[in-house]
C-alpha cells in the first residue's frame, strides 16, 4: 500500500481522529484525571467479559453434563475431560497459534521485563481457550485468562492513547486485576491481586486508579449477573468465640495441605514439561483428568456449586455421579472429601501444565472447602464434637488460598467479598494468617516463582522484589 492509497483509508482516518482526541485531552483534561477515565473504562470492559466467560463455561459445562445419572457413575466423564485438553491444545497451536498457558506467570514475566504491549487478539483469545478448558471440565479457575485478557485490554487502550511506559503498567495492572475483580465479584481481591500477587510499585494515585478499575469491574460483573453472588454463605450471624482454639488449628491444617499442595504442583508439572511432545503431554495431563473426574466427579470444573451448597450446609450432593453414589453416612462423606482433598491438587495441574488453559486461584478455593469439611467432620466423629461442618469450610478457602499462593490479604478480602460474609472476617484472617505462617517456616518462595516455567528472569525479578 503506498502512502498515498494509506491516507485515504480507515486506518488513516482513525488514526487521525485519535489523534485531534488526544490534542484536544492534553488541553482540557490532566493526565492524573484521563488516567481515572480509561481506568473505568477498562473496569467495564473486564466486568463485562469475566461475565462472558462465566456464562460460556457455564453453558458448555451445562450441555455437556446434562444427561449423567446422579446416582450412579459415568462412564462419559472418562471422555470429556481428555477431550478438552485435547481440543484447547487443536485450538491454541493450529486456529490462534498462540501460548496462553500459565497466564498470570507469562503476565508476570512481561512485567518483570517492562513489557507492557500484549497482542489485541489476547482480549479474547484467554476467554475462548478457557471456555473449551474449563467446560470440558478441566479442575481449575478461570481467573488466570480472564487477568491476561483484562490486561490485554489496558495495554491496547494505553497504546492507542499513546501512554507513557509509566501509565501503562499502571493501565496493565488495571486490567489484570479488574478481571480478577470482575470473575470473583470482589473488588478488593483485585486491588490486591495486583498489589500482592503481580507486586507492582504503585503509587497512591496509581493505587487509587486501580481501585476505581477494579471497583467498576465487580460492579458490572455483579450486575450483569442479576445482583447475585456465585458462593453467598448464609451460616449463622457471627463467630462463635469458643471456636477460636479450633480454628487456630483449622489454619495449622491449610498450612501444612498448602505445602502439599504446591509439592505435588511442582512435580506433576515438572514430569509433564519432560515430555517433549505437545500431543503426548496433552494426552497424559488429559488422561489423568479424565480418571480423577471419574472418581470423584466434584472436581470437575471449577467447582463452585459445590462450594455454594457445601458452606451452606448441602452436603447430600458430594457423592452424585461417582462410584460411591449412593452410599450413606458422616463416614462416606469423610472418606470421599478426603480423596478428593489428596488428589485435586494432582487434577488441576494435570489441567493447567498437560495443555490446558485455566488459572490456579478457585483450586485452592475448592481445596479449602473440600479441606475445611473433611477437619470438622473428622473432628466431629472421633471425639463427638458439634463443629460447624459449613462454617470450618468456609473458613478453609481462605487458608488454603493464603498458604498456596502465598497471598494471605488477597485471600481474606477475596473470600470475604465472594461470600458476602463479612461478620466472619475475624476467622477468615486468623485461617489465612496461621496457614500463611506455617508455609513461611518452611519455604520463602512464591507460588509462581515455584511453579513457574523455568523462567530465571522472572524467580530472579520475585527476588528482588522481596529484598527490596
Amino acid at each position: 500500500m503506498t502512502f498515498h492509497q494509506f491516507r485515504h483509508s480507515s486506518g488513516w482516518k482513525f488514526n487521525r481522529r485519535v489523534l485531534r482526541f488526544l490534542l484536544w485531552r492534553r488541553r482540557h483534561v490532566s493526565d492524573t484525571a484521563f488516567l481515572f477515565i480509561v481506568a473505568t473504562v477498562i473496569g467495564l470492559l473486564a466486568g463485562a467479559g469475566a461475565f462472558v466467560l462465566k456464562r460460556l463455561v457455564a453453558g458448555v459445562s451445562g450441555l455437556l453434563v446434562a444427561g449423567l445419572h446422579s446416582m450412579s457413575a459415568n462412564w462419559v466423564l472418562l471422555i470429556i475431560p481428555l477431550a478438552g485438553i485435547l481440543l484447547t491444545g487443536v485450538f491454541c497451536r493450529y486456529v490462534i497459534r498462540m501460548k496462553l498457558a500459565h497466564g498470570v506467570r507469562q503476565l508476570m514475566k512481561n512485567l518483570s521485563e517492562k513489557i507492557y504491549r500484549l497482542r489485541a487478539a489476547l482480549t479474547v483469545t484467554p476467554i475462548l481457550a478457557s471456555t473449551i478448558t474449563l467446560g470440558f471440565g478441566g479442575s481449575a479457575g478461570s481467573e488466570g485468562p480472564i487477568a491476561y485478557a483484562g490486561a490485554a485490554i489496558g495495554s491496547n487502550l494505553g497504546r492507542v492513547m499513546r501512554f507513557s511506559p509509566r501509565m501503562m503498567m499502571v493501565i496493565v495492572g488495571c486490567g489484570a486485576g479488574a478481571g480478577i475483580a470482575g470473575i470473583f465479584k470482589s473488588p478488593l481481591g483485585g486491588v490486591l491481586f495486583t498489589l500482592e500477587v503481580l507486586r507492582l510499585p504503585l503509587s497512591t494515585v496509581s493505587v487509587l486508579v486501580l481501585l476505581v478499575s477494579c471497583i467498576t469491574a465487580g460492579m458490572t460483573a455483579y450486575m450483569l449477573s442479576g445482583c447475585t453472588l456465585d458462593i453467598p454463605f448464609a451460616q449463622g450471624t457471627g463467630f462463635d468465640s469458643s471456636l477460636l482454639p479450633y480454628v487456630l488449628c483449622l489454619g495449622l491444617f491449610c498450612g501444612a495441605y498448602s505445602l502439599y499442595y504446591s509439592h505435588v504442583m511442582k512435580s506433576v508439572g515438572t514430569i509433564l514439561y519432560r515430555i517433549s511432545s505437545p500431543w503426548v503431554r496433552n494426552l497424559a495431563g488429559g488422561a489423568i483428568l479424565a480418571l480423577l473426574v471419574f472418581l470423584f466427579p466434584v472436581l470437575y470444573g471449577e467447582g463452585y456449586g459445590t462450594v455454594g451448597k457445601v458452606i451452606n450446609g448441602d452436603f447430600s450432593t458430594l457423592l452424585n455421579d461417582s462410584l460411591f453414589a449412593g452410599c450413606g453416612g458422616q463416614w462416606s462423606l469423610v472418606l470421599f472429601t478426603g480423596g478428593a482433598l489428596l488428589v485435586k491438587c494432582f487434577a488441576t495441574s494435570a489441567t493447567n501444565n498437560g495443555g490446558g488453559v485455566s488459572g490456579d486461584f478457585a483450586p485452592t478455593l475448592f481445596a479449602g472447602c473440600m479441606g475445611g469439611f473433611f477437619f470438622a467432620s473428622l473432628l466431629n466423629g472421633l471425639f463427638g464434637l458439634h463443629l460447624p461442618e459449613a462454617s470450618f469450610a468456609y473458613f478453609a478457602m481462605a487458608g488454603v488460598m493464603a498458604g498456596a499462593i502465598r497471598a494471605p490479604l488477597m485471600a481474606i478480602f477475596l473470600t470475604c467479598e465472594m461470600g458476602a460474609a463479612y461478620s466472619y472476617f475475624l476467622p477468615l484472617m486468623i485461617t489465612a494468617t496461621v496457614s500463611f505462617g506455617v508455609v513461611r517456616l518452611f519455604t520463602a518462595d512464591s507460588f509462581f516463582s515455584r511453579h513457574s516455567d523455568r523462567n530465571n528472569g522472572l524467580v530472579a525479578r520475585l527476588r528482588d522484589l522481596r529484598k527490596g
